[in-house]
């Protein structure tokens, strides 16, 4: 008995351990050509790689953006369809941290064309769905569905809609909303909208069951013409703002001061004035604050690091790095921070690459994994 209780008590320490370097990753794709939608990966901070074989494939039509509850019971995955046809589905996770198996729930209507971005409420009664619109009618709109208990997603009980700015007679002449996202205290929701230039402000309620976004006073936060805002991020103190303007490939960062956003500065990501160039996309910031990367997209493909100021959130220059790849859509940095690795949309990869947490920079190519039409990376801790 002895002996038998010494073997469980080890096998366990050592499954605890493995455990520890190693994280289930989740990869959201596009599946217009041999993707089957959402795939389950482990990978080893130790190495920096991951297996080449997923853990689970779960079949879903244009996963484009994932979203994980905070205590990563369940996951939210919009489905990027068109022409009336966007989704969103609910999945549970399995809890044990050798296995996080999961499990659909269900999957109700956007109410929109190209569903891209989505983001729980402050208190997890609601998800905010981004529906992009890529024709200008009926264009972009937002939808606030009820999350039950259980994880499972009611149809839309609310809906918004913008007005577009027209600057840009080809990708601005409807709302076009790219991503959705509260502050820190989940009293506003901000949403940017690419067509409209603007981030507007609603003032979230949830004692108002069905409707529980209100427009804020100011109602929306004005961006220069054509730079066509789109994913927005917030510090961890929630103190500061930052905003990729995809059309200007463009960083534009605010203060968040009495419910609003206070622009401070905008930093460029190339030098290069083609459209072709300028596709701004995600931004991510390192846990402890100190730097901020961000991906440009087009005919440049990198990655472009910054140091973040700690008095005033401001930005300056510190690298570019090649993604190594075509149309770098999302990133992620693993939970060690050692690694970033990247979804290369359109050559269909995922790139590892290694990263100095004490400086900040990004070093060699450790892998390049071969994924169909990559779109979002989330790790499940």
């Amino acid at each position: 008995m002895k002996h038998l209780l010494t073997l469980l008590l080890t096998t366990s320490a050592m499954l605890l351990s493995a455990t520890a370097h190693s994280h289930d990753l989740l990869v959201g794709s596009y599946t217009d050509g041999t993707s089957e939608g959402i795939y389950r990966y482990r990978f080893d901070s130790t190495t920096g790689r991951i297996n080449t074989t997923p853990q689970q494939v779960l079949k879903s039509s244009n996963p484009s953006w994932l979203t994980l509850s905070p205590d990563h019971r369940w996951l939210f995955a919009v489905n990027e369809n068109g022409a009336g046809k966007g989704e969103v589905s609910s999945f549970s996770i399995d809890p044990n941290p050798v296995s996080h198996v999961l499990s659909p729930l269900n999957q109700v209507p956007s109410k929109g064309d190209e569903p891209t971005h989505s983001s729980l409420s402050h208190d997890g009664k609601f998800l905010f769905v981004a529906n992009y619109g890529v024709q200008p009618v009926p264009g972009g709109s937002l939808s606030v569905l009820p999350v039950a208990a259980d994880g499972r997603l009611s149809a839309p009980s609310q809906q918004l809609q913008h007005q577009a700015s027209h600057v840009n007679p080809e990708r601005q002449a409807g709302p076009h909303v790219h991503s959705v996202v509260s502050s820190r205290d989940g009293r506003e929701v901000f949403v940017s909208d690419l067509g409209a230039d603007k981030v507007f402000i609603y003032r979230y309620d949830p004692s108002h069951a069905t409707t529980p976004l209100s427009p804020a006073n100011p109602e929306a936060i004005h961006l220069p013409p054509g730079s066509g805002p789109r994913h927005l991020l917030f510090s961890r103190d929630g103190a500061h703002a930052y905003l990729t303007l995809e059309m200007s490939a463009q960083v534009a960062v605010f203060d968040y001061r009495d419910g609003t956003l206070v622009p401070r500065q905008i930093v460029d990501l190339t030098a290069q004035t083609e459209p072709a160039a300028k596709a701004a996309g995600a931004l991510h910031l390192s846990a402890d604050g100190r730097f901020l990367y961000v991906s440009n997209r087009g005919t440049t493909n990198e990655l472009v690091v910054f140091v973040v100021n700690e008095q005033d959130g401001s930005l300056q220059f510190l690298q570019r790095r090649s993604v190594e790849g075509d149309h770098p859509r999302e990133f992620a940095l693993d939970p060690s921070e050692g690694y970033v690795l990247i979804a290369n949309q359109k050559s269909n990869q995922i790139v590892v690459i290694k990263r100095d947490p004490l400086t900040g920079l990004l070093g060699d190519t450790l892998q390049t994994l071969e994924q169909a039409a990559p779109s979002d990376l989330k790790f499940i801790d």
